[in-house]
Formats: structure tokens, C-alpha cells, sequence
């Protein structure tokens, strides 16, 4: 069964969205719901565990449940399936990202929308900073043939 999803169409390639939504220290600046989260181990995969702090000060378990590394995750939080979160690129420059939730959570969708607005300004604003530049466009002065330009 399908569960309820919102979506967003944004002007960033797909992985720039997919740094903001795997940086645990960037989700509080996208998430209204979330004031922290911390991994246990190394490495954000299927399997990993943590904490997320929600914006109530409230701290519970989570641990990812579905992994595909570029495309999407899904996690439980404090043993009840949460949201699904996905990217897929629509051109070199473009995606969709979303979330989905269980049916009894579909409410939750307003604020995932939300979420997906903060998630586009800041992966369109660190793609803007990050945006490289060929040599036979500028002559790299170190010759490594990128230059890192910014807005």
C-alpha cells in the first residue's frame, strides 16, 4: 500500500538535496520538528542508529530502516515507522524530493512540506556556492582544472 507523500520540485541537482536530507547537523535547519540528532556509529546507512531531539526537547531512539545511498531513506523513531525521504534527479540541475508517512500520520504532511521549502533554499544555496568552473573558462591558477567560485 502507497502511503501519503508531498513532494518538491527543486532547482538543485539531486545531490546537493541529498547532502541536506543526510547531514544530521543540518536537519534542525530544515525540520521543524527536529532540534538535533546525533549517529551512533560512522556512517548514516541502513541499519545506523542514533538519537533525534524533537523541537519539544524530547529525545528518542531512531534507527534507519531502508537505505539507498543518493535516492532514499526511511527510519523508525522510537520503534514506530516515520518518514520516508526521497530524491530523484529530474535533469543535471533539477529534482523532486519528497516524504512520505504511514496513513495515521498523513497530518504531518503540512509540516513536511515545509520542510522540503527549507530543504530547497539551502541545497540551492549550497549549490550556488559550490558551483565549479572549468579552466578553459577561467585558467585554473593551480592547475587542478577547477576553480570554486561563489555568488
Amino acid at each position: 500500500m502507497r502511503r501519503p507523500a508531498t513532494t518538491r520540485d527543486i532547482d538543485a541537482p539531486a545531490s546537493a538535496v541529498w547532502r541536506v536530507i543526510t547531514d544530521l547537523a543540518r536537519w534542525p535547519d530544515w525540520g521543524p520538528s527536529v532540534r538535533g540528532a546525533t549517529l551512533d556509529g560512522e556512517r548514516f546507512e541502513a541499519g545506523a542508529t542514533g538519537t533525534v531531539t524533537t523541537s519539544f526537547g524530547v529525545t528518542l531512539p531512531y534507527e534507519v530502516t531502508d537505505f539507498v545511498d543518493g535516492e532514499h531513506w526511511a527510519w523508525k523513531v522510537a520503534r514506530v515507522p516515520a518518514t520516508g525521504h526521497w530524491v530523484e534527479a529530474i535533469d543535471d540541475d533539477r529534482c523532486r524530493a519528497g516524504f512520505d508517512v504511514a496513513v495515521l500520520a498523513a497530518p504531518y504532511l503540512a509540516v513536511c512540506a515545509l520542510a522540503l521549502r527549507r530543504i530547497e533554499a539551502i541545497a540551492v544555496d549550497d549549490a550556488n556556492r559550490h558551483e565549479t568552473v572549468r579552466p578553459d573558462d577561467t585558467g585554473a591558477p593551480d592547475g587542478t582544472g577547477v576553480v570554486e567560485v561563489g555568488r
